[in-house]
């Protein structure tokens, strides 16, 4: 039988244009490098990229070894900043393939802060790889290739901690536990806001990529036939293909957050929708800068969700979490609020338990300890709270226009989803001025999910199934989770 090392298969794979896998069924990433250095590569070193610079120089004996980017442009300044920073100290790579970096067996880690549509594969590669993974939020841009990335972390052991940097915060962990442990009763709806003014983003024709790209990389996985300059840097968070709006972008956070505070042991909805649109911007984007979503679990829990980025006089930015309870009672600020009562109570948190060292350290930490239980925002998790935002989207995308009016909420005989939405509508309609006639709303339907097989039932699951897999480029191709 033919011996083939692993450094051979990378160069045939990437000759031929093929998947990089790695053999085997554990591949525990080393836990310190010489003298307990930890070596880290940075793949995405554009924007957030340059905070996780940061982040890792500022830990103790960590070193970036290598930054990944395929804007050639944007490595050689981020690659003059890192020798300026540690005074040449470490010697630093740059390259535009991260599977060029995830051949170096003495690379420890690797941290993601690429576009969405890359971040599942790359995870899945250092995995097999055997290298620890910080993956920014969203883990995944679709339920399959999420619930991969869980398949890879079980079977190879490394550590993979999601960026939501509020699972490292000891005061989060304290309220959820308080909320779990029915201080203030049965909770009955667990509500995210991501509501941040933001612009259009215009039109930008069909072009070469410029010559500092390499757009056959920046695609990866995602199945895109023209380049168009708004897809390079920011807005891609704005494209299906690419991203997933502000639902799976900031409102990442909010969705954990109100994820953590369901009862322990629920995974997914049993059911979910979403309405909205994408309002008097009429640029290129294609994803919703209003939206209001809904979530139902097998206990009868809900999480609500408001997305709201069109600007306007007197915008009120909320990015936060509010808890409802069975007895009237709420949680708003950190401050409960009895029922019938305008007057908050401030609460008094007790520390959680997480990680300690930040959402950078806590991460070193567990690397160190080749411990995948210290990650604070595990794998699981991360998964569950992504799944919950990808649902309200599949749902968005699946809805029909209709009138912009207050008989666009269709939610039966749910009269919280009801108030809840009639807020954002009247916002809408008062605040940014939008007028009934000539507007309309993408209502998507109720999509029923089953948590176990992580699949739809029931009404519109053919259609809703299809979007639980984005198709992969050739060479790009996320395994399938039995074969990963």
């Amino acid at each position: 039988m033919l011996k083939t090392t692993r450094r051979k298969f990378l160069k045939d794979s990437l000759a031929a244009g093929t998947v990089f896998a790695v053999c085997g069924t554990k591949s525990i990433a080393r836990a310190s490098g010489a003298n307990n250095r930890l070596r880290i590569a940075v793949a995405g070193v554009n924007g957030r990229g340059g905070s996780h610079i940061k982040g890792w120089l500022d830990q103790d004996n960590v070193e970036v070894a290598y930054i990944i980017d395929p804007d050639k442009r944007v490595l050689a300044q981020k690659l003059k900043y890192l020798k300026d920073k540690t005074e040449g100290k470490f010697t630093c790579q740059g390259v535009t393939d991260v599977r060029q970096a995830l051949d170096d067996k003495n690379l420890d880690a690797i941290s993601i802060a690429t576009p969405n549509h890359w971040h599942s594969l790359i995870t899945i590669w250092a995995a097999q790889a055997g290298k620890h993974v910080y993956v920014e939020k969203p883990l995944s841009h679709d339920v399959v290739e999420g619930r991969v990335a869980v398949e890879a972390q079980k079977k190879y052991g490394v550590v993979i901690q999601h960026g939501t940097q509020s699972r490292s915060s000891a005061g989060n962990a304290g309220l959820h536990d308080l909320i779990r442990s029915g201080k203030f009763g049965k909770m009955k709806i667990s509500y995210g806001y991501c509501c941040k003014p933001r612009s259009g983003i215009g039109f930008k024709s069909p072009s070469a990529p410029p010559p500092n790209l390499d757009w056959n990389i920046w695609r990866g996985p995602a199945i895109i036939d023209q380049y168009h300059a708004n897809y390079v840097h920011y807005n891609w968070h704005w494209f299906w293909e690419t991203g997933n709006g502000d639902m799976n972008n900031q409102g990442t956070h909010q969705l954990d957050m109100a994820y953590w505070a369901l009862d322990k042991g629920l995974t997914h909805p049993i059911r979910a929708m979403a309405l909205g649109g994408r309002f008097l911007w009429n640029d290129q984007g294609e994803t919703p800068n209003t939206m209001f979503g809904i979530a139902e679990y097998p206990n009868g829990q809900f999480v609500f969700f408001n997305v709201r980025n069109v600007n306007h006089e007197g915008y009120v930015r909320q990015v936060e979490n509010e808890y409802y309870f069975e007895d009237g009672g709420k949680i708003i600020k950190n401050k409960y609020y009895p029922k019938g009562s305008d007057t908050g109570e401030k609460i008094d948190i007790p520390r959680g338990h997480v990680t300690p060292g930040g959402n950078w350290g806590s991460f070193i930490a567990a690397c160190r300890a080749g411990d995948p239980k210290m990650a604070n925002g595990n794998v699981q998790d991360a998964h569950r709270g992504c799944v919950l935002g990808h649902l309200m989207n599949n749902s968005y995308r699946l809805g029909k226009s209709v009138p912009f009016n207050a008989r666009a909420g269709r939610f039966g005989d749910n009269t919280d989803a009801f108030e809840h939405f009639m807020k954002l509508h009247d916002i809408m309609s008062k605040g940014v001025g939008l007028p009934e006639d000539g507007t309309n709303y993408i209502v998507g339907p109720w999509l029923t999910f089953d948590p176990k097989t992580e699949r739809h039932t029931g009404q519109f699951a053919a259609e809703a199934n299809e979007l639980l897999k984005d198709a992969n480029r050739p060479g790009f191709q996320v395994p399938d989770a039995g074969k990963v």
